[in-house]
C-alpha cells in the first residue's frame, strides 16, 4: 500500500506559463524548495476531480537536464497522490512534444505534461520547462494557464507519494495499490516511436518514400537531429523502416546537455550540417530541435529554405501527401510575422487563409473547427492538422514526398515556385535583452507616427526603391472559432506591392525586453527573384530603421541575432 502525504509550501510568484510552459533555468527549479511541485500541483488541480480516477495523462520529454528526476520524483508521485487513474510514459520518459501531441489524441486522454524547453540550451546550466497540453493534444489554452498561474499563486500544500518507484525502462504495465484509493494507479510504459511511426504510415506513402530513399537512383540525405529528442524516431522511421543508410542521419542520441550544442535548427546552430550539405556529397538535409517540434530543410550545396517558403511549397504541392487527398484541403494559415508567400498560394488555389498571431495555440482553435489544414511559422515551425503541435519529422516527410512526386531537386522546386507566385524575401532581426523602457517608448511613438492621417498614401524610399504605404496598424486577431480578440500583436507596414515592415515586442523579462524587426519583400518580376537577398532586403530595412530610429533608441549598433 503507497502512502500519500500533503507537504506545506510557499507559493512563487513567477510561475506564470507563456504558450509554451513555464520555462527557468535549471538552477530556479533546483535552488528553489517545492519550485517545480508547486508548478505541477497547479497543473493537476485545473483537472475537475470528479474526472481523474477514470482519466490518462500522457507524460514524456526531450532527455534534457532534470527530464528524468521530474519525472520519477514529480510527476509520478504527484499524479498518484492527486488521484489520475493512469500515466502513459514513453520509455525512459523520451517523447517528442508531436509525438505527446498524437498519443493524446490517440487514446483520448485528458492531457499531457512535457518536460522540455524546447530550443533552448540544456545541462545544468541551460533551461528547463514544463509545458501542460489539454485533450485536443494541443499547447494549454490561455484561459487554462491563467488558472495555472493563479493555483500557483496562493498554493500553500501539495500531495506526492513519496514512496512510488517505476521502472522507466521496461515496456508494459505496473499497477500500485494507494492508501484510500479504491482503484489501482497504473503506469504504462510504451514505446517512444510506435505510435507517432503508425500514424505517418497512414498519412504519407511510405511505398514512394522508401523507393526514393532506398531505391537504385536513392537520394543521399544527411538529417541532424542536433542531439534532441528526434534521434531515436529518425533512426526507426527514416532508416530502419525507409531503408535510408545509416550514416545519413547524425546526433541521434538524446543527450542531457544536446552535446552542449544549441539544440536550435537554423543557420547558426545548425552550422556543422550547412558545412556538410556545401560539400554537394548530400542532395537533401534537415535539422530538429530539442523537442523535435521545430525542423530546417536544406537542398543540395547548402541550398537554404527559407521556413515562411517552406509552408508555401509544401501548400502549393500538397497532393503530393496521400492524407490531404483523403481529408482534403479546409484552409492554409500562417502567423502574421511569417512571409506572405503562403497568401500567394492559397489565392491562386482559392483555398481560405487565416493570419494569426504567433502561438500553435491559435491554430489548434482552426483545426479543432475543421477550417484548416496546413500551417507554419517564420521560426521554422510547419505543422498540419494531424496533431496540435507543430511537427519537425512531419514536414522533412512532407518534402521528400514531393521531392518523390516530382523529381526534381530541393533547389529547382523552390525555383519554379518563386517563377510561378513571385519571392517573398524575408529576414528578422532580433535585438535582445534591450532596455525595456526605450523599447516600448520606440513602440509608442512609431504608433503615434503610424497612426496619423496622412501616414497611409505615404511615400518611403531609399535608393532608387519607392514604397507606398497602404496599409498601417497594430495586428489584432478576432478569433472566427471562440470570438477572442488579441490585441497589441505587432505593428505592421503594408506596402502597395505586397511587401511588409513589422515590429514587434516580446518578453519583457528579467533580462529586458526583444525587439524583432521583420522584412517581408516582395518580388514578382522573373530578372530579379534569384538575386541576392541581402541586396533585394536592404532598402526595406534601412527604411525600417531610419523610420524607427531602432539603433538610436536602443543604443545598438545592430541586432544580436539574424534569420
Amino acid at each position: 500500500m503507497v502512502r500519500i502525504v500533503t507537504v506545506k509550501t510557499k507559493a512563487y510568484g513567477d510561475q506564470k506559463p507563456g504558450t509554451s510552459g513555464l520555462r527557468k533555468r535549471v538552477s530556479v527549479f533546483q535552488s528553489n524548495a517545492h519550485y517545480a511541485e508547486n508548478f505541477i500541483q497547479s497543473v493537476l488541480a485545473t483537472l475537475p476531480p470528479a474526472e481523474r480516477q477514470e482519466a490518462t495523462l500522457v507524460v514524456g520529454g526531450d532527455g534534457r537536464y532534470y527530464m528524468r528526476d521530474a519525472i520519477r520524483l514529480i510527476v509520478l508521485q504527484m499524479a498518484a497522490a492527486n488521484g489520475i487513474g493512469r500515466l502513459v510514459i514513453g520509455q525512459n520518459g523520451i517523447l517528442s512534444t508531436p509525438a505527446v501531441s498524437c498519443i493524446i489524441r490517440k487514446i483520448k486522454a485528458i492531457g499531457g505534461i512535457i518536460l522540455t524547453a524546447s530550443h533552448n540550451p540544456g545541462g545544468p546550466n541551460g533551461d528547463f520547462g514544463i509545458k501542460f497540453n489539454t485533450a485536443n493534444g494541443g499547447p494549454a489554452p490561455e484561459g487554462v494557464t491563467d488558472k495555472i498561474f493563479q493555483i500557483s499563486k496562493k498554493i500553500e500544500e501539495y500531495a506526492i507519494c513519496p514512496d512510488l518507484q517505476v521502472d522507466l525502462g521496461t515496456i508494459g504495465k505496473q499497477q500500485f495499490d494507494l492508501e484510500n484509493k479504491f482503484k489501482p494507479f497504473t503506469v504504462e510504459i510504451v514505446d517512444s516511436v510506435e505510435a507517432y511511426a503508425n500514424m505517418l504510415r497512414n498519412i504519407f506513402d511510405f511505398n514512394a518514400l522508401k523507393e526514393l530513399l532506398s531505391g537504385k537512383n536513392h537520394l543521399k540525405i544527411r538529417i541532424d537531429a542536433m542531439h534532441g529528442v528526434v534521434g531515436p524516431y529518425v533512426k526507426k522511421i527514416l532508416c530502419e523502416e525507409l531503408g535510408a543508410p545509416a550514416n545519413s542521419a547524425v546526433n541521434c542520441t538524446p543527450l542531457e546537455d544536446f552535446g552542449g550544442h544549441h539544440p536550435d535548427p537554423n543557420l547558426t546552430y545548425a552550422a556543422d550540417l550547412v558545412q556538410t550539405m556545401k560539400t554537394g556529397e548530400y542532395d537533401f538535409g534537415a535539422a530538429f530541435d530539442g523537442d523535435g517540434d521545430r525542423n530546417m530543410i536544406l537542398g543540395k550545396h547548402g541550398f537554404f529554405v527559407n521556413p515562411s517558403d517552406s509552408v508555401a511549397v509544401i501548400a502549393a504541392n500538397i497532393f503530393s501527401i496521400p492524407y490531404f487527398q483523403q481529408t482534403g484541403v479546409r484552409g492554409f494559415a500562417r502567423s502574421m510575422p511569417t512571409s506572405g508567400a503562403l497568401d500567394r498560394v492559397a489565392h491562386a488555389t482559392k483555398i481560405a487563409l487565416y493570419e494569426t498571431p504567433t502561438g500553435w495555440k491559435f491554430f489548434g482553435n482552426l483545426m479543432d473547427a475543421n477550417k484548416l489544414s496546413l500551417c507554419g511559422e517564420e521560426s521554422f515551425g510547419t505543422g498540419s492538422d494531424h496533431i496540435r503541435e507543430k511537427d519537425g519529422l512531419w514536414a522533412v516527410l512532407a518534402w521528400l514526398s514531393i521531392l518523390a512526386t516530382r523529381k526534381q531537386s530541393v533547389e529547382d522546386i523552390m525555383k519554379d515556385h518563386w517563377q510561378k507566385y513571385g519571392r517573398n524575401f524575408f529576414t528578422r532581426y532580433d535585438y535582445e535583452e534591450v532596455d525595456a523602457d526605450a523599447a516600448n517608448k520606440m513602440m509608442k511613438d512609431l504608433e503615434t507616427m503610424m497612426f496619423d492621417r496622412s501616414f497611409v498614401g505615404k511615400q518611403l524610399s531609399s535608393g532608387d526603391k519607392v514604397y507606398t504605404v497602404e496599409k498601417a496598424d497594430n495586428f489584432e486577431y478576432n478569433d472566427p472559432v471562440d470570438g477572442s480578440v488579441s490585441r497589441n500583436q505587432g505593428l505592421r507596414l503594408i506596402f502597395s506591392d505586397g511587401s511588409r515592415i513589422i515590429f514587434r515586442l516580446s518578453g519583457t523579462g528579467s533580462a529586458g525586453a526583444t525587439v524583432r524587426l521583420y522584412i517581408d519583400s516582395y518580388e514578382k518580376d522573373a530578372q530579379k527573384i534569384y538575386e541576392d537577398p541581402q541586396v533585394m532586403l536592404a532598402p526595406l530595412i534601412s527604411i525600417a530603421l531610419k523610420l524607427s530610429q531602432l539603433h538610436e533608441r536602443t543604443g545598438r549598433t545592430g541586432p544580436t541575432v539574424i534569420t
